[in-house]
């Protein structure tokens, strides 16, 4: 059975509640009654011996005991929600969003199809007078002037001054029952204002999506000059046609802007919210809440951690909380936190990965150390004595999951593990020698490179202790140089090799980083770079 419980509620109120609770069911079990809550809006979380808080009775003891533990567990904190990755969207970010918006929303207006205008007009001294406007299309339509602004807690507001719009069709007038008549004309919109508010949320899986709300469009001065015939009759009743046209105009523009905005939304979904690094492991960038959305930049914060795909396991440690600097000069900051690395350190381990078969050919032919019992038994004469003239082969493989920490300007991992060798008997069987705990220590150096996060790592220390001996007593000192020089020759650029492939940064579509650098901060690796997108 299980107590199932996981809401919001400050840690006053639950202490407030455990007391309310406790009297209050004291007192009905003294008066042998049953208590029923209702209980609403619930998720679930494992919990003692017990069932759940939909219903129960307070009459045995042990409900008594369930509802107390379940109400104490909401003050036992969960694992961390803190971010493993912060993205933010600068004022220079917005402005290279604004240019592309414009561009496209431009082409989207040309698509503004006025329908064809008729009516009839009481013009005196001639009477009735029908008219009709046909087969107008658009020439030619420019937006000058545009803003995109942030609007704290919403979203965007997009504004549109001094757009022009200007179209030629065709005009037919019938007056006096039997006149008719027909011509051009040359239709000019001026001083058009457009303006609506974008709304930024999460969506259901976990990516930005936008939404369009409160669009307003305003036909400043519309100038019609007519054509051929009898134009001087339009020109007689133009406000009539300058009303109809300002009204077909008002109607189609704010559903295409609101069309526009809608079309970002399936760039977005390419966002990759779990994207493979390798046949072990995935990232998840998915939304752990709703943009935020300041005066001067909106942050995306994201999941950013590393788990065996097809397998959520959480580690068991927590993001740390931290905060981007203010920042300047590039459209988009990303501040990536240790968690990401660490997350890959449990995975990576958890997957089984983490180890390394090390034989002679893989070692320098130059080298004077060669992976076999007569190198090894200078320093353990017990291994040449028992095994002459054999070749040996090296397990390393971690132990517990390898740390890394970031401190200003440094990146430093550190790695515990074990080596076991080996004697190669003329069967091909393998004699273990002798197991070492290794401590090692190793510089990061970061960058990006495409849309990858790579990284390539350099030995600062190495501390061995004997774990396991099948072969007597030794001095591990003593070893000390060939394990250096092993790590540095064999283990180090194969873990390089690796490094270099690199890991996916958070991204949609065709996106591309131009102009990036990298900065190590305390508990976090601060990326600033602006992004050009391959239209």
């Amino acid at each position: 059975m299980f107590c199932i419980v996981e809401t919001k509620v400050t840690q006053t109120e639950v202490t407030g509640l455990v007391v309310t609770w406790w009297v209050t069911a004291l007192a009905l079990v003294s008066w042998g009654q049953t208590l029923s809550p209702r209980h609403g809006g619930v998720a679930t979380r494992p919990g003692p011996d017990c069932t759940s808080l939909a219903t129960f009775s307070m009459a045995p003891a042990m409900d008594l005991w369930c509802l107390t533990v379940t109400l104490l567990g909401l003050l036992t904190p969960t694992l961390s929600t803190n971010p493993g990755v912060r993205v933010q969207l600068t004022q220079q970010g917005l402005e290279y969003g604004r240019q592309i918006g414009i561009a496209q929303l431009q082409e989207k207006l040309k698509s503004i199809k006025i329908p064809d205008i008729s009516g009839s007009a009481h013009i005196s001294p001639i009477g009735k007078v029908d008219y009709s406007l046909s087969q107008m299309h658009i020439t030619n339509l420019g937006l000058p002037a545009s803003s995109l602004g942030l609007v704290p807690g919403s979203g965007l507001s997009l504004s549109i001054s001094n757009a022009f719009i200007n179209l030629n069709g065709h005009w037919h007038v019938k007056y006096l029952k039997i006149i008719k008549d027909s011509g051009s004309f040359d239709l000019s919109v001026s001083a058009l204002t457009i303006s609506v508010i974008i709304g930024v949320k999460s969506d259901e899986t976990g990516r930005p999506s936008v939404s369009s709300a409160n669009c307003t469009a305003s036909v400043g001065h519309v100038s019609i000059k007519f054509h051929g015939g009898a134009s001087w009759l339009y020109n007689l009743f133009s406000s009539f046609i300058d009303k109809a046209l300002r009204h077909a105009l008002q109607e189609q523009i704010c559903p295409l802007v609101q069309n526009a905005v809608s079309e970002i939304n399936p760039h977005l979904k390419t966002m990759n919210v779990l994207a493979q690094v390798d046949k072990y492991a995935e990232i998840e960038y998915s939304l752990v809440e709703s943009p935020v959305i300041s005066n001067s930049f909106i942050e995306f914060n994201l999941k950013g951690e590393f788990y065996n795909i097809g397998q959520h396991q959480e580690p068991p440690f927590s993001a740390p909380s931290f905060s981007l600097p203010p920042t300047n000069g590039n459209m988009l900051y990303l501040g990536v936190s240790s968690f990401l690395a660490n997350s890959a350190g449990f995975v990576y381990h958890r997957a089984g990965v983490l180890g390394l078969n090390i034989t002679d050919d893989m070692i320098p032919s130059s080298s004077p150390f060669r992976l076999n019992t007569k190198t090894f038994g200078t320093f353990i004469p017990e291994i040449a004595k028992r095994f002459p003239g054999l070749m040996m082969k090296l397990l390393v493989k971690t132990t517990v999951p390898p740390s890394i920490t970031f401190e200003p300007n440094n990146a430093t991992l550190l790695a515990n593990g074990t080596v076991t060798a080996f004697a190669i008997l003329p069967n091909n069987t393998l004699e273990p020698l002798f197991i070492l705990n290794l401590d090692t220590s190793v510089s990061a150096q970061l960058c990006v490179r495409g849309l990858n996060l790579s990284g390539s790592v350099s030995l600062n220390r190495l501390d061995m202790t004997l774990a396991t001996s099948y072969v007597g007593q030794f001095q591990v000192k003593t070893l000390d140089n060939i394990f250096v020089m092993i790590l540095k020759v064999v283990v180090i650029p194969k873990v390089n090799a690796y490094l270099q492939q690199g890991y996916p940064l958070p991204a949609i579509g065709n996106m591309n980083l131009v102009n990036t650098h990298l900065q190590v901060l305390k508990d976090y690796m601060l990326i600033g770079t602006d992004v050009q997108f391959a239209l």
